[in-house]
């Protein structure tokens, strides 16, 4: 994922680990649960375990949330953030006079705080849905409806984001090789569980979940009123797992060459059989679409022949199971628990669920994003924070610069394509410069299910509306009160939202050190995904090519091999390793970035000598900005389906840099420790 919490840990990604690691590294102080054992001990050595050298009192005095899989400065931040915006939702469901967008937000919330209308309503919102399912007469109808489920609800390469319970998932975005127009992308989907490994993985830990998530199945039937639950979710189960061995890998999913493959509406039916594709478009609404670009074509083509060869009646029930899953918040309390028990606590390991103020929030903020962050910025986001960041961004992006030319590996046409590239990125700080309307989405303060419903719809119908649709180069894709940065690699372009410039990632009253530590590394994480395995594969205007010459080519696979092999050998668990191909552009980031944010704070020194204290300050912004803790079932769940490494071993990225031994005297025989010939060098 390009995105930064996941890099940092935010309330998405976290650490927490009991170290028997490869290479060394020390034990920290808490267990896999995330849980405080005991103070760590201060005189950790940086060189032996950075990660615990910097944050050893934060790990002491900080246990995970009794509903949080995990806890980072991210998720603080985040729930800070997330606190102010509930009090102006709350004000603004009491002034009667709100109007707009504003309303709409303050009404959506509203409804899914009503729990006892929703209670009162029992089971009855799902009916309508439920009847349409079961009104499925024969494959052609079936086609239909799995069309009609679609929804743009992927991201693969802004966000990393596979994961969809729909058969198959909608992208809009820029051609691959015709960045001047949007065109859809279909990605595999149709999972209950997070990725094909829980149900392809023999081992005990994911047959105990297979098992947990059948009787997960078993219960939402139950509570829906189904007869034969239990027959029910066997049969679900066995779809899913015959789902399951068609998809992709996620490191080959990640694999954008792998992914370009264009296919016309005639070519579905030669190259999946099996489904009625004119009726799934027809579900889709994608009649006009002429072009796909199939990003899992084997995921594509097992799907189809699946709804040739299963039972209708299974294909119903695996509908109808999905449709109560996925509206599990919006239902009785019932409903929401046991959804709750699997996907959190089973799942994730978290032992409580968040409050309902949370989770409407939670709710709104996938409804009407930019509605809500306009709230935010209007009230709470300093202008001039904006033109410090500006200026931050502008000198890194000099100091990556100066990295370029100064490649003595990289020929002078490869080094004028990637000069391209930084001149010609476009930086959203803050906010969009145009905000999203959503005129036309019509929000009720006492229709929970119906709103949730109507959001959904009307998200997807925008996304259909763009394709084909020249592409808006300063379009945003994250919501400005998100604690997060992203790049987009079509787009040449960096998003860094208002809620993310915040103490600890930036603060005006810190120093410039810990300031480019801190969020310049995110700045510069965010710049060197536009340079690493797979950034590196588009040009300046977001074209997939082929910009590199064979050797220079051959010099860059040869360091990020060496960088795949570092992570490889980091062990969070015994049976439980690192993916170092998997998380390889994020740790190609995290170098590269680091890397220019600490030329650029040299740089800002106006010739004056660094100081060994301003060395310390900067690399300790760095890896006090990554504090975080993780449930153990949270972690493995991360470590086998996030293009993220946990954050112990990303803060561990120092161990390639010069100036973090000088800084801190890191000596032969400390476990951090590498020879500068073992030093990764990329940019």
């Amino acid at each position: 994922m390009h995105t930064t919490m996941l890099r940092k840990g935010g309330s998405v990604l976290a650490l927490g680990l009991r170290l028997g690691l490869g290479l060394g590294l020390g034990a920290a102080a808490f267990d896999c649960s995330g849980q405080s054992m005991l103070a760590a001990p201060a005189t950790v050595l940086p060189g032996d375990d950075f990660f615990t050298h910097a944050n050893s009192a934060w790990l002491a005095r900080t246990e995970i949330p009794a509903d949080r899989s995990s806890w980072s400065a991210f998720s603080a931040l985040g729930e800070s953030t997330d606190d102010r915006i509930v009090a102006l939702i709350a004000a603004l469901a009491a002034d009667k006079s709100a109007k707009g967008d504003a309303r709409k937000v303050a009404d959506y919330y509203t409804a899914f705080m009503d729990e006892a209308l929703i209670e009162a309503k029992s089971a009855s919102p799902l009916w309508p849905a439920l009847a349409r399912i079961s009104s499925i007469g024969d494959k052609g109808a079936l086609a239909r409806a799995l069309g009609a489920s679609l929804r743009a609800d992927v991201d693969p390469l802004n966000s990393t984001d596979f994961e969809t319970a729909n058969l198959f998932g909608l992208w809009v975005a820029q051609g691959l090789a015709d960045p001047a127009r949007n065109m859809p992308y279909l990605l595999q989907g149709g999972l209950g569980l997070p990725d094909r490994a829980y149900y392809l993985t023999d081992s005990a830990p994911m047959a105990a979940l297979r098992a947990a998530y059948q009787q997960h199945i078993a219960a939402m039937f139950k509570l829906a009123g189904f007869a034969e639950g239990a027959s029910r979710a066997a049969r679900v189960m066995a779809l899913e797992t015959r789902i399951a061995q068609s998809h992709a890998s996620r490191e080959d999913s990640a694999d954008i060459v792998k992914a370009n493959n264009s296919w016309t509406q005639a070519d579905f039916a030669a190259r999946a059989p099996g489904m009625d594709w004119l009726a799934f478009f027809g579900g889709a609404m994608l009649e006009q679409a002429g072009v796909f670009t199939v990003w899992h074509p084997a995921a594509v083509t097992g799907a189809a022949a699946l709804v040739a060869s299963e039972e209708l009646a299974t294909w119903k029930d695996y509908l109808a199971f999905h449709q109560i899953n996925a509206q599990a918040d919006v239902l009785p309390k019932a409903f929401g628990a046991q959804h709750f028990a699997f996907y959190g606590t089973v799942l994730a390991g978290t032992p409580q669920q968040g409050t309902r103020s949370k989770r409407a929030l939670a709710a709104a903020n996938g409804a009407l994003d930019e509605a809500v962050g306009r709230l935010y910025v209007e009230r709470y986001f300093a202008p001039e924070n904006k033109l410090r960041l500006g200026q931050m961004v502008a000198n890194i992006v000099a100091a990556f610069s100066r990295r370029i030319e100064k490649l003595d590996w990289m020929a002078p046409a490869t080094r004028a394509q990637a000069q391209e590239k930084l001149k010609t990125m476009q930086v959203g700080i803050g906010y969009p410069d145009r905000w999203a309307s959503y005129e036309g989405l019509a929000v009720l303060p006492d229709d929970a299910y119906g709103n949730a419903q109507r959001a959904s719809q009307f998200h997807y119908a925008q996304q259909l509306a763009r394709l084909g649709q020249a592409v808006a180069r300063g379009a945003w894709a994250m919501a400005p009160h998100e604690v997060n940065a992203v790049n987009l690699p079509l787009q040449n372009a960096m998003n860094f939202p208002a809620a993310v410039l915040q103490p600890p990632f930036f603060d005006p009253g810190a120093s410039d050190a810990a300031n480019y530590g801190a969020i310049g590394s995110t700045i510069g994480h965010e710049i060197s995904h536009s340079f690493d395995d797979q950034g590196a594969q588009f040009d300046a205007q977001g074209r997939l090519r082929d910009w590199w010459t064979k050797e220079d080519k051959a010099h860059f696979k040869q360091a990020a091999d060496k960088l795949v092999a570092q992570f490889d050998a980091y062990r969070p668990f015994p049976d439980l390793a690192v993916n170092g191909r998997l998380t390889l552009s994020e740790n190609l980031a995290d170098l590269a970035g680091l890397d220019a944010a600490y030329d650029a704070f040299e740089a800002s020194l106006g010739g004056k000598a660094m100081t060994a204290q301003a060395g310390r300050e900067f690399f300790l912004g760095y890896a006090t900005s990554s504090q975080s803790k993780v449930r153990e079932a949270a972690l493995r769940q991360r470590v086998l389906t996030d293009s993220h490494a946990p954050d112990k071993y990303r803060t561990a990225i120092v161990r390639n840099m010069d100036a973090w031994y000088k800084a801190f005297d890191v000596q032969p025989g400390q476990a951090l420790y590498l020879t500068p010939a073992e030093r990764v060098r990329v940019w």
